[in-house]
């Protein structure tokens, strides 16, 4: 199937051809007709399939005709970044359409966004926060909208954002077309399509599951021994980009950190960053400046970055579905990738909840040379923070069962002369992985 079956205008054709876009990909192929038909549409994709094509393009062609200067499409995003994204990518496809797009979110001033808007766009791409406060001011005229797209929805219910997106609603034209494209499609959301879409279309490319693309792969280690295993890991392992998920914003901070005194190509990323930095970061990641990325779970939807080779959990993510957010993040465009994560003995059931959603259980790795039995080292640092890792005092207890398993285990290891460097383990001592133990030292 060629692009050149949708019969988009010239211009907007040209801007596909110099993108090198040769075949629609499958969420493109199918929401493409629909939406150019004007059905209201569900879907269902994973970020990197394509989606945002799926919807920009039909929109551009549809506000080809009609006045201009004027917000006719409003596409709302959870995050800054995936609004920068999809701004992006609109204005790479609409280029020599004449047809302009602006984004509004918080964290910046307001200012420039209110003069873009007073000097005329068609499109605005918005967080639903900042949004509001444009229209109480009054400085937003969406009475002409004619197309809503609601991006990412079930990352926007995660992140607290639909009583604004209810309020947004409310305050929009009735008579429009409504699109809706989600990762995942919860009970919250259900409801919302059934509230907003009129006779949608559904469409769904994918399961919300793991990537059959990518390998997985589990490291057990202590808390306060994480980042010395990821310097090793990342040192010896070849690598195009990583991307390294930590559970808090100062966590990824003081990881980066470390990373970059041992002389690794390195930026962070997460929420106490202005905006200008959090693009800087985005930037230098996507054109090969930095190697490494280690962010929060801002990273883990929404944002298309290719080349990603490694997503390493340096912190497990609080549910399956984030798993899953996170470790697509590599393996897409049919290439292959692998998802490496560090776990402690508090880990456990989760573990057992991404078998399960796998269907098979995850490879243990260990190092050989790496000393697992390493003690917690003291710090001068403040609050209390331990060791590479970050250990909080607190968390020092019951760590000496899976300290002895680890390193018993590394010292058989290194006695079998084995130069894999990277092999089996034992997650903890239950009567389940004691149960495995046999195979897995085989």
């Amino acid at each position: 199937m060629s692009f050149k079956l949708f019969k988009f205008h010239p211009t907007i054709e040209a801007a596909v051809q110099a993108l090198g876009y040769e075949e629609p990909t499958p969420i493109q192929s199918q929401c493409i007709p629909l939406i150019l038909q004007g059905h209201d549409v569900m879907g269902m994709a994973q970020t990197g399939t394509g989606k945002t094509a799926a919807f920009g393009l039909p929109i551009l062609q549809k506000l080809m005709e009609g006045p201009r200067k004027r917000v006719r499409a409003l596409i709302v995003a959870p995050t800054r970044e995936l609004a920068e994204q999809i701004h992006e990518a609109i204005d790479q496809l609409g280029r020599k359409t004449k047809l302009k797009s602006v984004t509004v979110y918080g964290g910046v001033k307001q200012n420039p966004q209110v003069r873009k808007l007073q000097e005329g766009a068609e499109i605005v791409v918005a967080c639903p926060g900042r949004l509001l406060d444009l229209m109480d001011q009054g400085v937003i005229d969406l009475s002409h909208m004619e197309v809503l797209v609601l991006d990412e929805a079930d990352r926007m219910f995660d992140m607290g954002f639909m009583p604004d997106v209810r309020k947004i609603l409310k305050r929009i034209p009735a008579k429009r077309q409504t699109l809706l494209f989600s990762a995942t499609i919860p009970d919250e959301i259900r409801h919302l399509a059934r509230e907003v879409l009129h006779n949608p279309v559904t469409v769904q490319v994918g399961l919300a599951a793991p990537v059959s693309t990518v390998s997985h792969a589990l490291y057990p280690v202590e808390q306060h021994l994480k980042t010395a295993l990821l310097s090793k890991i990342l040192d010896r392992t070849d690598t195009d980009s990583v991307l390294v998920f930590t559970r808090t914003k100062d966590r990824a901070t003081r990881v980066a950190k470390h990373l970059k005194k041992a002389g690794f190509p390195v930026t962070s990323l997460q929420g106490d960053l202005s905006q200008s930095q959090r693009q800087e970061s985005l930037s230098g990641f996507r054109n090969g400046k930095y190697r490494i990325l280690v962010a929060t779970d801002i990273a883990a939807r929404g944002l298309d970055i290719s080349r990603i080779s490694h997503v390493i959990n340096y912190d497990m993510p609080d549910t399956v579905d984030a798993y899953t957010h996170r470790i697509g993040r590599t393996g897409r465009a049919e290439r292959t990738g692998d998802a490496f994560t560090f776990v402690t003995r508090e880990d456990r059931a989760f573990v057992w909840a991404i078998e399960n959603v796998l269907g098979e259980q995850i490879e243990r790795r260990t190092l050989e040379d790496f000393d697992y039995a390493a003690p917690l080292r003291e710090s001068s640092g403040r609050g209390g923070r331990q060791g590479f890792g970050g250990r909080d005092r607190s968390a020092q207890a019951n760590t000496q069962p899976m300290r002895r398993e680890l390193s018993s285990f590394a010292s058989a290891q290194a006695s079998t002369g084995s130069t894999g460097g990277a092999r089996k383990v034992t997650l903890f001592s239950t009567p389940r992985s004691r149960s495995r133990r046999a195979r897995s030292v085989r």
